[in-house]
């Protein structure tokens, strides 16, 4: 019989990490980012990068979505900035957010309350950058990943992460891969 494994990757509920944003959280965020001023995606996850001193950036999977969930909502509207898009909160797009002003005073709390949380998992620069390349390898891959690749990917993220947690003292066991 195994062990349970605090690694090993399970289906379900909760497998990418914490959730930062609550239902309905991102969009209204985004929103008001933009009725600051327009910007491009790209722009947009920097800010709310910065937003949280760096300890969190929402990925393009996230982002660009929400983008366009805006933009059908007739919210905002995307225009062709050369390669980019650029976008730009519309009339109705402002009185929404006037409408929800308070549920916007909650999402930045709870962006605060999210900030002190990860602020007790400062990373050096270094190791930021680390987990910065590594996300940045896994994006671009091919996404043609075979069983072996699969498997030799997991086993080699597994075995780095046990050995952050537990020190470098861990031998991996050869059963265990």
């Amino acid at each position: 019989m195994r062990n349970h494994d605090p690694f090993e990757r399970r289906s379900g509920r909760g497998e990418r990490g914490p959730r930062v944003f609550a239902p309905g959280d991102l969009k209204l965020l985004l929103l008001s980012m933009l009725a600051d001023q327009p910007g491009h995606g790209y722009d947009l996850i920097r800010q709310i990068e910065t937003l949280f001193d760096g300890n969190y950036s929402p990925s393009p999977g996230v982002i660009y979505p929400t983008l366009n969930f805006l933009e059908e909502a007739e919210l905002i509207v995307g225009q062709a900035h050369g390669s980019k898009r650029l976008y730009v909160i519309t009339e109705a797009g402002r009185a929404s957010l006037a409408e929800q002003a308070v549920a916007l005073d909650g999402v930045r709390m709870r962006i605060e309350v999210s900030k002190r949380a990860l602020r007790g998992h400062d990373r050096p620069p270094e190791i930021h950058e680390a987990v910065g390349n590594l996300r940045h390898a896994l994006h671009m891959h091919s996404g043609h990943w075979t069983q072996e690749e699969i498997l030799r990917v997991r086993d080699l993220l597994n075995d780095t992460a046990k050995a952050i947690a537990f020190g470098p003292a861990t031998p991996v066991q050869e059963n265990d891969q």
